[in-house]
């Protein structure tokens, strides 16, 4: 059972600690992780959600994402994301933390509730989805898109994708003054 630091409005610790399902299940605030892996080719990593996930079964998502456990760090969170997810070691310099956004959304007619602080990380490495281990439970597949396929796609509203309005207008500033 994965416990998990509930927070206020604010994204301050409560001190309560609870269940990932018994936080989603109320509704309560809690904080996660977005990495989004950038090639040397300026394509990101998306992966394919496993149709087992509560949430979003079947689309396409951000490179690796995964929620803090109590007393986590973000930046160990998103190191252990990233090895569970897609088997692949890295260090926190590695990591660019480009912001936290918040999210909210309702899953499963209601009974599935998602309030988030998200911390998006950017990492830059080129590596083999061919070569990578998958997290059969969580990601069904992975697939590198360039940046401008992804920009089209989020601005026709492709429902392949995971709605993430917010965090794709994040990275695509961020990716935008990177290339100036």
């Amino acid at each position: 059972m994965e416990l998990i630091d509930v927070l206020d409005e604010k994204g301050e610790k409560t001190g309560q600690i609870l269940s990932r399902k018994d936080v989603h299940a109320m509704g309560l605030w809690h904080k996660a992780v977005h990495i989004w892996i950038l090639n040397s080719k300026g394509e990101l990593l998306l992966q394919k959600r496993s149709l087992q996930k509560e949430s979003n079964p079947g689309q396409w998502d951000i490179s690796v994402a995964g929620h803090l456990s109590a007393g986590e760090s973000s930046i160990d969170g998103a190191k252990k994301e990233i090895y569970e997810e897609i088997g692949l070691e890295v260090e926190n310099t590695e990591l660019i933390l480009i912001g936290t956004i918040t999210q909210s959304s309702l899953h499963k007619n209601g009974s599935y509730i998602n309030n988030e602080f998200n911390n998006v990380y950017i990492l830059k490495k080129d590596i083999d989805p061919a070569s990578v281990k998958l997290q059969a439970e969580e990601v069904a597949e992975i697939a590198f898109i360039p940046l401008e396929s992804l920009k089209d796609r989020v601005l026709e509203k492709d429902n392949t994708l995971v709605k993430h309005d917010t965090e794709y207008q994040l990275l695509f500033n961020y990716l935008d003054t990177q290339n100036d």
